[in-house]
């Protein structure tokens, strides 16, 4: 194909956007079944991590907790113990959360503000375990990261091991487009402006808000490239070759939301990875949030 206008575009835009060039065809994408492995690795430790604690406090009651606060067996990587009465009193940590022990700590805040002992203690009350997200301090890269804990209730402790995945969630996804629609409904000048703005309330790692004009399909916000503001995305290609904006239209179009795969760069790894976005049609503006699967 003669590389005219549309393609300097389409290629503009890709580079803007933190695309890539095609991938060559010897460069085969990730199996599904490959993905699916990757991803689950981290929970895969925190889970045998927690059902070794859970039978060590099954074997030794609360005579086992002080276990959990040494560097040995209940510690791996980034990953540690750590266990809370029914009341919120942290028993014990392996981590960086040890500065608590104690302490009651069911109203402490992450540094979104949610109340995430809180939630654990309510969920091991009414079903006896599960999992819980929030941010955290990561003590083996030394910053904030997302978290997932993973907890159940032995008697009257609750023993919790957590994995950090600074790769967003669907969850966490699906949570920004609902924030982002619900203050473009509030505020749209103001909305635009804060999805814009670097280290804003609707930037979080690997996760950004964009949105689009469904009409002539020029980009109105893009939370990752602000200078896309005001280009045309309809000609924009992945590097396989999927019309993504033009996909999301056609989609909103139809059924008023939508989900899309495909393949971009991640702003957080800089590699090229599969990408799942959500996204509804507001007001005749497409506004969509993704995350990246490994």
């Amino acid at each position: 194909m003669p590389f005219n206008t549309r393609n300097a575009l389409g290629l503009a835009l890709l580079l803007a956007l933190g695309g890539a060039a095609p991938m060559p065809a010897f460069a085969q994408a990730p199996t599904a079944d490959t993905q699916r492995l990757s991803e689950r690795w981290d929970e895969k430790r925190a889970t045998a991590l927690l059902e070794r604690a859970v039978a060590h406090i099954e074997a030794k009651g609360r005579d086992g907790l002080a276990d959990f606060n040494r560097q040995g067996s209940f510690v791996d990587g980034d990953l540690y113990v750590y266990a809370l009465s029914a009341d919120g009193r942290l028993l014990a940590s392996g981590g960086s959360s040890a500065a608590l022990i104690d302490s009651n700590v069911s109203e402490q805040t992450d540094a979104s503000g949610k109340t995430f002992f809180r939630e654990i203690l309510d969920l091991a009350a009414t079903r006896g375990g599960g999992r819980v997200e929030y941010r955290w301090l990561n003590p083996v890269q030394n910053r904030e990261e997302p978290k997932v804990t993973l907890f159940r209730k032995v008697g009257d402790t609750i023993v919790a091991v957590g994995f950090y995945s600074p790769r967003a969630t669907p969850a966490q996804a699906r949570h920004m487009l609902d924030r982002a629609v619900e203050a473009l409904a509030a505020d749209s000048a103001a909305a635009m402006a804060e999805f814009q703005r670097i280290g804003g309330t609707f930037t979080q790692d690997d996760l950004y808000v964009f949105v689009v004009n469904m009409e002539d399909g020029r980009f109105l916000a893009h939370g990752a490239s602000p200078a896309l503001t005001g280009r045309n995305a309809n000609d924009l290609r992945d590097p396989k070759g999927k019309a993504i904006i033009s996909d999301m239209i056609n989609i909103a179009r139809r059924h008023g939301a939508g989900e899309l795969d495909y393949v971009w760069r991640n702003p957080t790894t800089t590699k090229v990875e599969t990408k799942h976005s959500y996204f509804r049609a507001v007001d005749g503006k497409l506004v969509g949030v993704g995350y990246y699967t490994r």
